[in-house]
């Protein structure tokens, strides 16, 4: 018997860790249904739209982070050539353009296979890292689709690193 079809079985729904988590964080948040799961977030720059999704067929937790900025059919080349920059840095999850909504998302996913179970911890990381990826280039996307700057100078101009304070 192949270990691929032993069934395995959670003791606890992944989806209902996060919503433990969001209740304990007091996170505005909307169940909607069993796999899916929308908490709002207010950041620096801009409240930003989390949608975690339990991906049964793949044992995965997969995380879209989104935030309001609607990219213009003039600026979408600029905005892929950002992407490809900024997704050359990141470690986890990567950036993407809803090409049919003109909206910018952080993604990722967290892998639990074999009946492993989500813990709080788990999930308030993979939180926390989507909205510090989302916090450092929500400035960068916004220089290039509402500014036109070139999506290497939007990014070097979020990337400086400042000391002191004024």
């Amino acid at each position: 018997m192949s270990l691929l079809e032993i069934d395995l079985t959670r003791e606890a729904h992944p989806v209902d860790v996060i919503e433990q988590v969001a209740n304990a964080n007091e996170w505005a948040f909307e169940r909607a249904g069993d796999d899916e799961i929308a908490i709002s977030v207010a950041g620096n720059w801009t409240d930003y739209h989390i949608s975690f999704s339990w991906m049964e067929d793949f044992e995965a937790l997969h995380l879209a982070c989104a935030f309001d900025i609607k990219v213009t059919e003039t600026r979408v080349t600029e905005v892929m050539r950002l992407l490809a920059l900024i997704n050359e840095q990141m470690l986890f999850g990567h950036f993407d353009l809803w090409e049919q909504e003109g909206a910018i998302m952080f993604r990722q996913a967290l892998l639990l296979n074999g009946g492993v179970e989500p813990t709080g911890q788990q999930v308030e990381v993979l939180l926390s890292t989507a909205l510090e990826a989302c916090e450092c280039y929500f400035q960068a996307f916004q220089f290039v689709v509402w500014s036109g700057v070139s999506a290497r100078d939007a990014l070097q101009s979020v990337l400086f690193e400042t000391h002191g304070s004024a």
